[in-house]
């Protein structure tokens, strides 16, 4: 078990690739506080997972509040005294926006969520890190954030942000003992894209044209490998970086 008794705190861990992330982290040996705003789907994953090694904790929360944010900090700290590893996994789509369809609400909602939401978290939880000398953050970025034509204006910015700041953290507190490493999946079989609404097709025609050279669809259990890869005393000396999950997508 690479992650035996570590102590994790999970964002966006209700569907999709979160969902996978923490069964795979408790089949790991992992404790994971898992916060989403649904918490049914949290409860169905402790159920799935309860003959696993590690645990799955249920918290309600949306990384828009501040409050939600400092209450599942807390109650991991409470529970098991520190925090070892941090995935920043929430995220949502902008509909496929182009720069001319972008409204303010959008844009608002879809920074508040992939990128103000990943530094209040990380934020929240680097205090504990820096007491222990030691900690993983693991981003999810997307190969949106390394290529302009893999989404709406504002999922694509939100990702390059996301890449950025993965880099400044992952220097900036590397003497600390924390490493900081975005994942970039690339087409993945998940929930998310049958939330969009209304999408803009001069965006949606253009991506699709894209993704037809190389159609290839990744599992969110894949991915979820992946998280436990980087989590593990295994990655130790990757920091400051992306890795790309793709199937070869960005190698067209």
């Amino acid at each position: 078990m690479k992650l035996e008794n570590k102590i994790v705190l999970l964002t966006g861990a209700s569907s999709g690739i979160g969902y996978e992330i923490g069964k795979e982290f408790a089949k790991e040996g992992a404790k994971v506080f898992a916060m989403a705003r649904r918490l049914e789907k949290l409860e169905q994953l402790k159920t799935e997972t309860k003959d696993y090694p590690g645990e799955i904790f249920a918290v309600k929360g949306d990384v828009t509040s501040q409050a939600d944010i400092d209450n599942a900090v807390k109650l991991a700290l409470d529970e098991c005294k520190t925090i070892d590893i941090l995935i920043n996994n929430a995220g949502v789509l902008d509909n496929y926006k182009s720069a001319g369809e972008m409204t303010d609400e959008i844009w608002d909602k879809i920074f508040d969520v992939n990128v103000t939401g990943v530094m209040r978290v990380t934020r929240a939880v680097l205090p504990t890190m820096l007491k222990n000398k030691s900690g993983v953050i693991l981003n999810t970025a997307s190969v949106g954030g390394l290529q302009g034509m893999r989404g709406g204006l504002g999922y694509v910015a939100t990702k390059h942000a996301v890449v950025g700041m993965t880099k400044n953290i992952g220097y900036t507190y590397s003497d600390d003992g924390i490493r900081c490493v975005a994942i970039a999946p690339g087409s993945i079989s998940t929930e998310i894209g049958t939330k969009v609404k209304d999408p803009d097709m001069k965006v949606l025609d253009k991506l699709m044209a894209g993704f037809k050279m190389f159609s290839k669809t990744g599992t969110p259990e894949e991915i979820a490998k992946i998280y436990a890869f980087l989590a593990s005393d295994d990655a130790r000396f990757i920091n400051g970086t992306t890795i790309v999950v793709d199937g070869g997508w960005l190698a067209y």
